[in-house]
């Protein structure tokens, strides 16, 4: 059993005892990964759950500890980071992790990282 798989065990078993749910929670949650590049809604990811949004909201955040949008954000940024170390464009970076605009895009990469998408991928270039 991985880490990973004993963590969700743990926090299930303190947490949230109705198995069905937790599985139900996590197999969205492996959607939401496999489908980061695409605009995913959240009407989309709860019907993957099969439970209403705002159900899944709550049994996501109970399990995970943060909303399902807070960490669909945090991966792509961290997604986002990977592929600025590459010669990949701020704009096939931005479209490449699933945002809509590249303004949206920097404004949450700065929030999160605390430099913009230049400012960081430039630092990596001088790093390499």
């Amino acid at each position: 059993m991985t880490f990973y798989q004993q963590q969700v065990l743990k926090f299930k078993n303190e947490l949230y005892p109705h198995e069905s749910l937790c599985q139900q929670v996590v197999q969205a949650k492996r959607f939401m990964d496999s489908q980061l590049d695409n605009n995913l809604t959240l009407d989309a990811i709860a019907q993957e759950a099969s439970v209403s949004k705002f159900h899944f909201i709550r049994l996501f955040k109970k399990l995970y500890g943060q909303t399902p949008h807070q960490y669909l954000i945090l991966v792509r940024i961290a997604k986002a980071k990977q592929l600025l170390r590459t010669n990949n464009s701020i704009k096939d970076v931005c479209f490449a992790v699933g945002f809509d605009s590249t303004s949206s895009f920097t404004g949450l990469f700065k929030k999160i990282t605390g430099s913009t998408p230049t400012v960081y991928k430039n630092r990596q270039n001088l790093r390499s």
